[in-house]
């Protein structure tokens, strides 16, 4: 019987589990090691000892596999030196000190054609701002540099030996297009092509190269067809369709990435999203038990403009600032908890209105998980047939990807 590890790296905790060939969790250990990203950095070398011993601890619980898949979050960067040590953290998505380079990139080169050719916006989120403000604020960094990576490829070359990023990663850096690295963007930002990953999906070491996060979450919960979409709620959110790669272009306000060679994945991201509801427990001191479930939907009076954390899809303006209206001496507690919970929803809608082949909706993520009435509200707002999906489901999206390439068909 075929049988696969998957390492979920995602943006709060690192975890490992095996499966078999019909993608199903085998027993043993599951283990899991939590950490916090600081402003959008993270740490290279506490990520890469919690993935080894996850890995480590489920090979020794499960026993030998086949080959070892893995999901892990899109868009990071990490300088290496000639000795590919880290020269910094790992700048995540939420790392947004690059918004002012952004905005230079945005006056200096053709933005709608950055975003047609590489399926992402110029926006701090993405490598292009990253890397110029490395090159501005760093430069004695930029100029020692040796590689710019993500932290899947350190992590693969690390434990592997060879240094290649996915088709999948490379997509979400901003910095690939259809045909490779994009020669515009490098050319302005001084970077050149050997400085970058190797572009392959080939098994390597037992390993196959790390895919995104967002893509492995709709292969776990079984939306691979343009018309039902995955949407997640985690510390942030994100709503997205896999479909196949036809040509058609980006369209405007989404993200265009790639599953594999014949696979795209579309959609939008949203900022806010557990990690709001977890900044209103803290700030508000809401009960653990704190439910809206029974009360009247927009009866608090109150519009709650979820952008705390900046926008991204679809208006991508990363100075975006949230805001409350309609507050009186009478508001309460809960109903800020609920107006919250509402315009998440309202900011997902407005991405799937940019979505109209979507028919149903499968929801994911631990936020949802702790929130079940979270999902109603979305089912409510989004105006569609809203299902919860399979817990885990990047991880088992990692595993049927690496069944899937070792010739074995998995149930969907």
């Amino acid at each position: 019987m075929t049988r696969v590890l998957a390492l979920d790296l995602g943006t709060s905790s690192v975890r490992a589990r095996v499966y078999d060939e019909n993608a199903a969790p085998v027993g043993g250990a599951e283990p899991q090691v939590p950490y916090e990203p600081k402003s959008g950095l993270a740490d290279a070398g506490e990520l890469l000892d919690a993935s080894r011993g996850v890995v480590d601890q489920a090979l020794g619980a499960a026993g030998p596999v086949d080959a070892i898949g893995c999901s892990a979050f899109w868009h990071s960067l990490l300088v290496l030196d000639e000795r590919e040590r880290p020269l910094t953290p790992v700048l995540t998505w939420r790392d947004l000190r690059s918004a002012s380079y952004a905005e230079e990139l945005r006056a200096r080169l053709d933005p709608a054609a950055v975003h047609a050719r590489t399926g992402c916006v110029l926006h701090p989120s993405y490598w292009p701002a990253k890397l110029a403000w490395l090159r501005g604020e760093e430069p004695g960094v930029f100029r020692r540099a040796r590689r710019f990576v993500s932290f899947p490829d350190y992590l693969l070359l690390r434990l592997t030996g060879e240094l290649r990023v996915s088709l999948s990663q490379a997509s979400a850096t901003g910095l690939y297009g259809r045909s490779g690295w994009d020669e515009e963007l490098l050319e302005v930002l001084d970077v050149e092509p050997e400085q970058l990953s190797p572009v392959s999906d080939e098994q390597v070491g037992g390993w196959f190269p790390p895919l995104g996060d967002g893509a492995c979450s709709n292969v776990g919960a079984g939306c691979v067809t343009p018309d039902r979409a995955a949407l997640m709620v985690g510390t942030s959110g994100a709503l997205r369709v896999v479909r196949p790669d036809d040509g058609r272009p980006v369209r405007a306000g989404l993200f265009l990435y790639r599953l594999d060679e014949e696979r795209v994945v579309e959609g939008g991201s949203l900022s806010d999203g557990g990690n709001l509801h977890a900044w209103l427990e803290r700030t508000l001191r809401l009960p653990g038990d704190a439910r809206v479930a029974d009360r009247e939907p927009d009866g608090h009076g109150l519009t709650f403009l979820t952008l705390l954390g900046g926008e991204r899809s679809p208006g991508w303006h990363p100075s975006a600032k949230g805001a409350i209206a309609g507050l009186t001496f009478e508001t309460q507690p809960l109903d800020l908890l609920q107006a919250a919970l509402e315009g998440v929803a309202y900011r997902f809608a407005e991405i799937a209105d940019l979505l109209p082949e979507v028919r149903e909706v499968v929801a994911t993520g631990a936020a949802l998980d702790a929130n079940p009435e979270w999902t109603q509200i979305l089912a409510d707002v989004l105006g569609r047939p809203v299902f919860r999906g399979v817990a885990e489901g990047s991880s088992r999206g990692a595993a049927v990807v690496a069944l899937e390439r070792l010739g074995v068909e998995p149930p969907a």
